[in-house]
């Protein structure tokens, strides 16, 4: 995850600790507004403690006394307390501290050391956010793709029938993702008439990979280049930030969509070749859906970025009916 992102994440961590403690501080007054024996008990725990430690400092030999003689007030003094609670009908643990999450105490973090499931819920649902696909890969996934609405006809100057194509290339987008972690420098190239089934299948790949805690940054080429147009000659006051530029080239996987509906000129070539070869050289994955044929791409991009796709791509060629008309 990038370092900003995760700034942000334990600010707001700092932020909930710091609003329980208010609350809690909220309900001990309250208890002791209510219940001013409480108060008394409660600088009688503190007292008590404070001796002990002067105990154990004064004479260490005999610390195990002190620490058990102190540890019997001590959990008189609590039971004591209870018992006034109860009479009120008052929680025993109401002057608690609350968390959000009781297995890392809104830290972020197990005492083992690893991130606790709440953090990494959270950065998932930052890259969700990030990845500008929102709610629709609730409703575009894995779990929701369904074979059987390609057809299972021979499709005119195709070996394969357009059922038996997609499950091929169903098991190459499983396959990266399962690989993902590896350094074997795959990306994909989906290409084909529009109504295939090319963006359902990248939002299968981007909530698989998501739910791994993954950064997945998902864009049309028009909007990335209009990002980097803004950040470069400043279009409007509104300048993209570092931040988010840097992530075009920091995702763990950057999905580049209707590749081709971008204006081409020399600046829009150069910069995709930019994000492009960075990220292959980085080792960071990228995957290009394209309504472009590989010979339709050669006309409009250059041979350098065409040579640099082909070469590092696995071009997975889509082909059937329009699916929206089916």
């Amino acid at each position: 995850m990038n370092n900003d992102i995760m700034r942000e994440v334990f600010l707001e961590y700092e932020k909930k600790r710091d609003r329980q403690e208010k609350e809690r501080k909220k309900r001990v007054q309250y208890v002791y507004d209510k219940i001013p024996e409480i108060e008394e008990i409660d600088k009688d725990i503190i007292k008590t403690s404070l001796s002990m430690a002067k105990s154990i400092l004064e004479n260490p030999q005999n610390y195990k006394d002190a620490v058990e003689s102190t540890k019997k007030k001590i959990e008189s003094l609590k039971m004591e307390k209870a018992v006034l609670l109860t009479e009120d009908n008052i929680a025993a643990d109401y002057m608690d501290l609350k968390y959000d999450c009781h297995n890392c105490k809104d830290t972020g973090y197990l005492l083992s050391g690893e991130k606790c499931y709440c953090l990494k819920q959270e950065l998932v649902n930052r890259a969700y956010r990030m990845s500008n696909i929102g709610n629709l890969l609730n409703k575009e996934n894995f779990q929701t793709f369904n074979i059987e609405v390609f057809s299972d006809n021979k499709f005119p100057g195709e070996d394969l029938t357009t059922r038996e194509n997609m499950t091929d290339i169903v098991g190459l987008a499983e396959g990266f993702i399962s690989n993902f972690e590896e350094d074997n420098g795959e990306n994909l190239l989906f290409y084909g008439t529009t109504g295939l089934g090319k963006t359902f299948l990248c939002n299968c790949i981007a909530k698989a990979l998501l739910d791994k805690n993954k950064t997945v940054i998902y864009q049309t080429a028009f909007t990335i280049l209009d990002i980097l147009e803004k950040r470069k000659f400043g279009k409007d006051s509104n300048q993209v930030n570092d931040y988010q530029y840097n992530l075009l080239f920091s995702a763990d996987l950057l999905i580049i969509d209707d590749l081709g509906t971008e204006v081409s000129n020399a600046f829009t070539n150069a910069e995709i070749f930019n994000i492009v070869n960075t990220r292959i050289i980085s080792g960071k994955k990228t995957l290009i859906s394209t309504n472009l044929t590989p010979k339709e791409i050669t006309e409009i991009y250059t041979d350098r970025i065409f040579s640099r796709i082909l070469d590092k791509f696995i071009p997975l060629k889509f082909y059937g009916k329009d699916l929206r008309w089916e």
